[in-house]
């Protein structure tokens, strides 16, 4: 199969096993253009894309713009804190009037549940999720399940804990569905007042102990604290989360084998990780942002293919 089974990548829930692999494989092949001394490819030289992003992102905006002009795309960038969103202009007129541009594929951050799969249904062109609200992040899981898969060799059977604010976090659910699909076995580990009530139905267990996690798991996928989204307490104090759920150096050597450590970025350093162990030789933090831009150009370039023989 060399092309993906959906029209655009709304979420990982919508994807199969068969893209996953087709992803990761297109993926492998980017990572060595984005080693060579020159970069870039000309791969989507006719093709335009809209960088539409509703709420603030430095990472995944820079990620996603790097592996646009990697492939050689043109890019327009919108922001919508500079905008006529804050004029009262609606989601489809703003994608109209970009539209109108002869824009291929639109890249898209909003802080609503099922924004990109309502753009969908009202514009003609490719839409790739970027995050939306505490829904879905898919290309953060695809990055993510593909670092795995690099530093481990597959992620089939392998054990994985995501730590932290689960309620909140698009990361989370993109990743179960991510893991799920490939044969992980997946464990949620944080506040009872972060962890969603009816997500174990999703296939996965759940562990109050930081400490039993941890001994339990190949991998640990540490969320960020999402200050941001709450708007109440979900725990008493940062220093009490840290002290309940922060990882640091001590207790990862406390624990009688190597786990790999992940973070999606920004670290709330010395809360969720300390730095000595966000800088460890088990973090695979840094490799994560290198696979992040890989993993981008694959998308882009399979759904831009679609366009080409459409």
């Amino acid at each position: 199969m060399n092309n993906l089974s959906v029209d655009n990548l709304l979420g990982i829930k919508h994807l199969k096993k068969n893209d996953l692999e087709l992803i990761f494989k297109t993926a492998d092949h980017f990572k060595e253009v984005i080693n060579r001394p020159i970069k870039k490819v000309p791969s989507l030289r006719d093709i335009t894309i809209a960088n539409l992003f509703f709420e603030n992102s430095t990472r995944t905006k820079l990620s996603f713009e790097l592996a646009e002009k990697r492939l050689s795309a043109d890019i327009i960038n919108f922001s919508a804190a500079q905008s006529s969103v804050k004029k009262g202009e609606t989601l489809i007129d703003t994608a109209n009037n970009i539209l109108s541009m002869k824009v291929d594929i639109i890249v898209m951050r909003h802080p609503n549940e099922g924004a990109a799969y309502f753009l969908s249904k009202h514009v003609d062109a490719k839409i790739i999720n970027a995050g939306d609200g505490a829904h879905e992040h898919p290309t953060q899981a695809l990055l993510d399940s593909f670092s795995i898969r690099e530093k481990l060799g597959t992620v089939k059977g392998k054990k994985i804990v995501i730590i932290g604010d689960i309620l909140h976090s698009r990361v989370a659910l993109s990743n179960i569905y991510a893991l799920k699909l490939q044969g992980a076995e997946v464990k949620l580990c944080g506040p009872t007042t972060l962890i969603p009530k009816h997500i174990t139905q999703l296939g996965v267990g759940y562990e109050k102990s930081i400490r039993k996690a941890l001994e339990w798991c190949d991998v640990a996928n540490v969320l960020r604290v999402q200050h941001e989204r709450m708007d109440i307490k979900y725990f008493p104090s940062v220093r009490e989360y840290t002290q309940m759920y922060g990882i640091n150096k001590e207790l990862l050597d406390s624990i009688d084998k190597e786990i790999v450590i992940m973070h999606p970025g920004p670290i709330n350093r010395g809360v969720e990780l300390t730095s000595d162990v966000a800088d460890s030789k088990q973090s695979i933090i840094l490799h994560q942002v290198e696979n992040g831009v890989a993993i981008r150009m694959a998308v882009i370039y399979l759904l831009a293919q679609q366009i080409n023989r459409n």
